[in-house]
């Protein structure tokens, strides 16, 4: 790496980082006198938004999507592959309202945490994986029915680029018993914004976004089997855009299983 490149990542991460403490900071006391949506817009959309423009501008990271025509008209739960911190920005942005999966402690850092509480996110235990899955069908079917889309990330944790974990079977079970299909999502940000150090490659991530995945009945069965199609279409889509060449990993959360 240069080091005018190095420099410039160094900038790009000290106004990410202001940009947020600062829009979070106004967002704590202005988002309690707005709609739940309009909350979402100002707080999340708006800045997400913000970091996907300055990914492209300073760091050369830009990015194609192919599969917008298969956004259904009504929300739903969203499967993605995680790679990177790009795809959480980039998702948050595109889908509105938009409920995550996240780590319960990150409700804990001051102003961006509590900016982030006010967003209805589903805040796990991952030292707990059980009570994580019963809080996912419970909250996360409340989210559904606010009208929210569902974002959850089935491997558990970011996996490194070329390679793709088993799916929990967690965000299958709530399409299911929701009655709504899951939207798979691929793409290979990790290649450009990888899980770790702080590096970062200038390059076009390309999103893909299949058809919306109904399971076929209900019930166990329907839900291993609707995980299992959506894994499967992830791992092709994965090698289409050559971002997948080792055999499936388990994550962390498989793991505890």
């Amino acid at each position: 790496m240069s080091k005018l490149r190095a420099i410039n990542i160094f900038f790009f991460y000290i106004l990410l980082a202001t940009s947020s403490f600062l829009w979070c900071t106004l967002s704590f006391f202005i988002v309690p006198f707005l709609s739940f949506r309009a909350r979402y817009r100002f707080v999340n959309q708006n800045w997400c938004r913000f970091a996907v423009w300055l990914t492209s501008t300073m760091v050369g990271i830009k990015y194609e999507v192919k599969g917008l025509e298969n956004i259904p008209d009504t929300p739903c739960v969203i499967l993605s592959k995680h790679q990177s911190t790009w795809e959480t920005f980039f998702l948050s942005a595109l889908f509105e309202p938009l409920s995550q999966v996240l780590k319960r402690e990150l409700l804990y850092v001051p102003f961006f945490g509590w900016a982030m509480a006010m967003l209805k996110p589903i805040a796990i235990d991952r030292s707990n994986p059980k009570a994580a899955l019963k809080q996912l069908a419970k909250q996360g079917h409340e989210r559904l029915e606010l009208g929210c889309w569902v974002l959850v990330f089935p491997e558990g944790t970011r996996m490194p680029t070329g390679q793709i974990g088993k799916f929990s079977r967690g965000g299958a079970s709530l399409a299911v018993n929701a009655n709504l299909p899951v939207l798979p999502i691929a793409h290979d940000a990790g290649k450009y914004w990888p899980k770790e150090g702080w590096g970062k490659k200038p390059g076009t991530i390309q999103v893909i976004i299949g058809a919306p995945m109904h399971a076929e009945g209900t019930g166990p069965r329907a839900i291993a089997e609707l995980n299992d199609r959506a894994f499967a279409w992830v791992s092709q889509a994965q090698r289409d855009i050559g971002c997948l060449k080792d055999e499936p990993s388990a994550s962390p959360l498989e793991q505890a299983r």
